[in-house]
């Protein structure tokens, strides 16, 4: 590592420090898990709209993972999926308990974004050398605020992600005539934040000029793997032309 980058996480560390003593912790409001809509509409479902709209994040992290290039992308939308099973339990039954099993997802999917970043506007290794750290201090926030009910950790990770529309979660049901909820339009609204990553990954192509690209790296797995006699020499050549924009 670098001695500027030494110096910048350190320097990041020394302010989360000074963070944490210089203010007050911040508990998990009960009110929290009194939404707007408590409507059991069909099949007896609790809250069924704040449950049945999770399901769009599982069909964009299914779609995702078909998409996905690199490990970044593979955690996000991991997290994506798996939001639409933690949120739904979540709703089924809100209070602390579950309320873990509705962050830890999200967490995972937001720590990747991060790490997709510096993969792919920074540093390709330092980028996926990041992905676990990141993703473990996202859960660590969480483990932190169901032991000692302190959220200051979580909303640094998570940056205070999407709050106004649930903000005005009663507001906007009012709004609507008591169809539908903030916090129903909160779950459409973030689904619809990989709807774009994904059709983003389904048009491009990886750019020629990248130094480091991945495929590079599967392309040389790949000749090890041949040089074996596993595999033939011209499905290589086949499967990897997508690269060939680089040489020249």
């Amino acid at each position: 590592m670098e001695r500027k980058a030494k110096y910048g996480w350190a320097a990041a560390v020394v302010c989360f420090l000074v963070l944490m003593v210089v203010t007050p912790a911040i508990p998990q409001s009960q009110e929290y898990h009194q939404f707007a809509d408590q409507r059991r509409l069909f099949l007896g479902i609790p809250n069924t709209l704040n449950v049945i709209s999770n399901f769009p994040f599982l069909v964009v992290g299914i779609i995702g993972l078909i998409l996905c290039e690199i490990w970044g992308w593979t955690c996000f939308f991991l997290g994506v999926a798996a939001v639409a099973f933690g949120s739904s339990y979540y709703h089924l039954d809100p209070d602390d308990a579950t309320l873990v099993w509705d962050r830890l997802p999200m967490t995972i999917a937001f720590t990747s974004i991060v790490a997709i970043f510096i993969i792919e506007r920074v540093n390709e290794t330092t980028g996926t050398t990041s992905i676990l750290p990141l993703v473990a201090a996202g859960a660590v926030s969480i483990l932190y605020w169901r032991l000692f009910d302190d959220l200051r950790p979580y909303a640094v990770v998570q940056f205070v992600p999407c709050i106004a529309i649930p903000a005005m979660d009663v507001v906007v049901y009012r709004w609507t005539g008591h169809v539908i909820s903030g916090h129903t339009l909160k779950h459409l609204s973030a689904a619809m934040v990989p709807v774009f990553l994904t059709l983003m990954l389904a048009k491009r192509s990886v750019e020629p000029d990248r130094t480091t690209t991945l495929l590079d790296k599967w392309r040389l797995s790949w000749v090890r793997v041949s040089e074996r006699g596993f595999f033939k020499a011209e499905r290589l050549d086949c499967e990897y032309a997508v690269v060939s924009g680089r040489e020249g």
